[in-house]
């Protein structure tokens, strides 16, 4: 019997909610037909300039911020550490992902890639980046074959070390042999006798267009870089990009690889960007110095949407180990 009381006290108390949320929506109702009406006579107030009315507001852009090794390696003999402890560096000093330099890495093997992946993840790292080498710029297709098969196999490496991006070159005539002479002569270089650019950026996009399938397939996707060689303007990056037309091909921003006008360059390239290099050059430049803005170049790709990584290329003579915090501070302040 209780519990039958029980049963019908909660009905009771449904049936007297509905009825009281019915007048109450019916109250509110009618105050809402009155407001939209006027009351008395009187015309309903304006809703303009209300919070309907209003744009929703502008979304802040918070830039995850990385470090490639090479900011520790550098291509020098006295500062050439393991990937194993530039990822711990990274941690230590506080970056959210790490980029890998393809020329650093001592062994290729699966073993070798999974432990660096676990090194990563255990130091709350992201692996984010892979910069890697190759050229297109021969009229040697055997040569052309060689670094489509480099590239692929690159690509086929990020996609075991689960990164989702590596940064691709042209390549470059090699008219100029020495990359402290074209380094001297701004990265400026004759084509080969008997061939123009026009060659060049038909091996480049053939070239490239072979290495999409595995780019899909693996879902990484490549980021043409400005680095010399066809790709020193952003007019040859664009051109290159557009005429391949893939989402798998996009542009890798390095904000030190232009030597004039960097920002109205960097605006050029911006809308395809989907990761961008930064350098520093505490100590001055190793080969050259850009002295660069990083809260303009900032704003200038926050203006194209750009929410992708920026990862830091350190490229100074300072120690590492003051310039590389120094640099992050300056990141981070630019990029939030």
């Amino acid at each position: 019997m209780a519990q039958q009381q029980n049963i019908i006290d909660r009905r009771k108390f449904l049936s007297r909610s509905l009825v009281s949320g019915a007048a109450t929506m019916g109250a509110l109702s009618l105050g809402a037909s009155k407001t939209q009406a006027g009351v008395a006579g009187k015309p309903a107030p304006s809703t303009q300039g209300t919070v309907t009315d209003k744009a929703p507001p502008k979304s802040i852009i918070r830039n995850p911020i990385a470090v490639s090794t090479y900011s520790y390696w550098r291509f020098r003999d006295d500062s050439k550490l393991s990937i194993e402890k530039c990822i711990d560096l990274a941690a230590e000093t506080g970056f959210d992902g790490v980029e890998i330099l393809h020329r650093q890495m001592p062994r290729e093997d699966r073993s070798y890639l999974q432990q660096l992946k676990r090194r990563a993840f255990v130091n709350g790292l992201a692996l984010c980046g892979f910069s890697t080498h190759q050229g297109f710029v021969s009229p040697n297709a055997e040569e052309r074959k060689r670094n489509i098969d480099h590239t692929n196999h690159t690509i086929e490496l990020a996609y075991e070390l689960g990164i989702p991006t590596i940064r691709v070159n042209t390549g470059r005539w090699g008219t100029v042999r020495s990359f402290n002479e074209l380094m001297a002569k701004r990265g400026i270089e004759p084509q080969l006798p008997g061939y123009t650019d026009e060659d060049g950026f038909r091996w480049v996009i053939e070239s490239l267009t072979e290495c999409l399938s595995t780019a899909e397939a693996c879902g990484v996707t490549l980021g043409l870089e400005n680095h010399w060689g066809l790709g020193r303007t952003p007019e040859g990056v664009n051109r290159i990009i557009e005429a391949i037309d893939s989402p798998w091909l996009q542009a890798t921003l390095d904000t030190g690889n232009f030597f004039e006008d960097p920002y109205d360059k960097l605006e050029l390239m911006a809308p395809h960007a989907v990761y961008v290099q930064a350098k520093t050059y505490y100590g001055g430049g190793t080969w050259y110095d850009v002295d660069l803005d990083y809260p303009r170049i900032a704003e200038l790709l926050h203006r194209h949407n750009y929410r992708g990584w920026v990862s830091l290329e350190f490229e100074g003579k300072e120690d590492y180990q003051t310039a590389v915090p120094k640099s992050l501070e300056n990141l981070r302040k630019a990029f939030g």
